[in-house]
């Protein structure tokens, strides 16, 4: 062959090299991650629709806020050396630094007071309605999914009102807090996780206490916590409620409880002995750990809880023993570590 010729050849030999790699790459993209990350959140365009004031919607929001959806959990500094694991005196909704081992990188949750510098008092009530239940901050970003917006998707459009009307109420606390920093890959891989709701959100059906429960039990997000995950951060199918969460703070090493009514979860409880567990947090003699937001959820009315406890009744009962009183040891239902680990 003439070298000239072949010389002349090689120019498109590396063209069509990096054009197979790069659509290797593209396929590759589009079967894993998807081009989410790369091109940023969903979001939809903001509207200036405003929520009327009323002290009816002030009070639900209040009662939401403070006891069911438990954002004062996250949005405040909670002290959590104490059994009830108090809101510190000042900070309220006011933000706080989560300070839990499997964050990847520093994460704040937004001082949600009405102070003009440090808080929301400049966020349009759609900027706030938007964070809630699609996952966008009030500048655009995708919020990171220990923000439940995949469960307060099912805020009825009359909840999330209240909710808002509420956060406007409170007294301003000045709190500037950093910015959140994750780390990279997780950056940007949040970025696949808002998803606009165009749609309005209907009143939950409240034919029966088992499905008046359902919405309480969605909004107060307890799945997340008593589900376990897989490595990517996703509730393993199947074993929704069987607890096995993991969690390392301030509050120590804890696993959540399966809350199933299974032998090995809760088959056991009564509605008043339910009741007794949330106001108190105590199980009998045992202590429930600070990282159970009991103290929170005490506040729900008996009416509420006894709700709440049917829906649990009829949860699917999944084998999965959870026992915080013993040294953690490998299980192979949840591939995880965690107490009574090798019972499984």
């Amino acid at each position: 062959m003439d070298s000239r010729v072949a010389k002349n050849r090689w120019p498109k030999f590396l063209g069509w090299g990096f054009l197979l790699l790069a659509l290797a790459l593209a396929i590759a993209i589009t079967s894993t991650v998807g081009w989410r990350p790369f091109l940023g959140p969903r979001q939809r365009e903001l509207t200036s629709r405003q929520f009327e004031r009323t002290e009816q919607r002030r009070a639900r929001g209040e009662y939401l806020v403070q006891n069911v959806t438990g954002c004062a959990v996250c949005h405040s500094v909670r002290d959590f050396k104490k059994h009830d694991d108090p809101v510190v005196p000042g900070t309220l909704l006011a933000g706080s630094h989560i300070d839990d081992a499997g964050i990847p990188g520093n994460l704040y949750a937004s001082n949600l007071t009405p102070d003009a510098q440090t808080g929301a008092a400049r966020w349009s009530d759609d900027q706030m309605a938007r964070a809630i239940r699609e996952g966008i901050g009030y500048d655009g970003r995708a919020l990171f999914p220990m923000m439940p917006f995949t469960h307060y998707r099912s805020l009825s459009d009359e909840d999330l009102a209240s909710v808002v009307v509420y956060l406007r109420s409170i007294p301003p606390i000045r709190n500037l807090l950093p910015q959140t920093k994750l780390n990279f890959p997780v950056n940007f891989l949040i970025r696949s996780g808002p998803m606009p709701l165009p749609a309005p959100v209907p009143e939950p059906d409240r034919s029966s206490a088992a499905q008046r429960g359902a919405y309480l039990v969605k909004i107060a997000v307890c799945a997340d916590c008593h589900s376990p995950s897989g490595k990517d951060g996703e509730t393993i199918s199947g074993m929704e409620f069987s607890g096995g969460g993991n969690f390392t703070g301030d509050w120590g090493n804890v696993a959540s409880a399966n809350i199933t009514p299974d032998p090995s979860g809760i088959p056991y409880y009564t509605e008043k002995q339910f009741i007794e567990v949330l106001r108190t947090g105590f199980v009998g003699a045992r202590s429930l750990n600070q990282i159970m937001p009991w103290s929170t959820y005490r506040g729900i009315t008996d009416t509420d809880l006894a709700d709440i406890f049917a829906y649990l009744k009829t949860l699917k009962p999944v084998r999965h023993h959870v026992d915080n009183s013993r040294p953690p040891t490998f299980c192979k239902l949840c591939r995880q570590t965690h107490g009574g680990g090798d019972q499984n």
